[in-house]
């Protein structure tokens, strides 16, 4: 009986041992657990601030498209007005060519008129 109580005993003591040493990676299998945890947890923190950076950034986008299609437009429309203005500066130095052309010729006729003056002048006082 002595001896079959000794082989139960150390029997209970590897079973003791068996249990302490599974025990005890339980415990370092629930620290791992805790940290991937953490780790999870951190990381879905990470995941949510850059969802809503790029949710910020994807606005800033949208705002900076809209600006730049309102800067499009308003540079077609100006570019439009400059044309226009450009047109219209293109005809009026046709009519200032014009004028001056004209004035040319009228200053010609007044000189050609006020020779004939001093000759008829002439002429009469020679009378």
């Amino acid at each position: 009986l002595q001896k079959e109580l000794l082989k139960y005993k150390q029997e209970a003591r590897n079973l003791q041992g068996i249990k302490d040493a599974l025990q005890q990676r339980l415990v370092q299998q629930d620290a791992s657990v805790l940290q991937l945890k953490q780790e999870l947890l951190r990381a879905n923190m990470d995941k949510e601030e850059l969802h809503n950076q790029n949710a910020d950034l994807q606005r800033k986008v949208e705002e900076r498209n809209r600006l730049l299609a309102e800067y499009k437009k308003e540079l077609c429309q100006k570019d439009r007005q400059l044309q226009q203005h450009q047109t219209k500066l293109d005809e009026m130095h046709r009519q200032l060519s014009e004028a001056s052309y004209q004035q040319v010729d009228l200053e010609r006729e007044l000189e050609h008129k006020e020779a004939l003056l001093a000759h008829c002048m002439k002429r009469e006082a020679e009378e």
